[in-house]
């Protein structure tokens, strides 16, 4: 089944409490994306996200924070693709560093995982039999 990756940036336009912290819906953005992604991949169109069957926040997201969020299709249906996703903090600023000082870890952090359906309508699956 389709793989999809990507790695982000998270900006300091990204945090939304204080101290940093970054809204848990920016992990969902990133699973939309990689989801996007993966319908391209398998079907040639974009599809449509309909829900997400389960969210698990695991560990808070920071500006400055380097996100790999990553997805696979686990079940093709007719026209439903299922979905699960994972988001790894794999960078961050240097804990009591300067501003500009980061590291990467040497375990990266699950932060986020989720499972959730897509839908492509039949006759906008482009690379149907390829």
């Amino acid at each position: 089944m389709e793989k999809a990756m990507i790695r982000v940036r998270i900006s300091q336009h990204d945090a939304h409490y204080g101290g940093g912290l970054v809204d848990g819906a920016k992990m969902l953005q990133l699973f939309g994306d990689v989801a996007t992604e993966l319908l391209i991949r398998n079907d040639g169109d974009e599809g449509l996200f309909v829900a997400y069957d389960a969210v698990e926040f695991k560990a808070p997201v920071y500006a400055g924070d380097y996100i790999e969020a990553v997805g696979k299709i686990t079940h093709l249906g007719n026209t439903s693709r299922k979905m699960d996703f994972e988001a790894w903090k794999v960078i961050r600023p240097l804990p009591g560093g300067e501003p500009s000082q980061a590291e990467v870890l040497s375990e990266p952090i699950l932060v986020c995982k989720a499972s959730g359906t897509c839908v492509v309508p039949k006759n906008l699956q482009r690379l149907k039999g390829e």
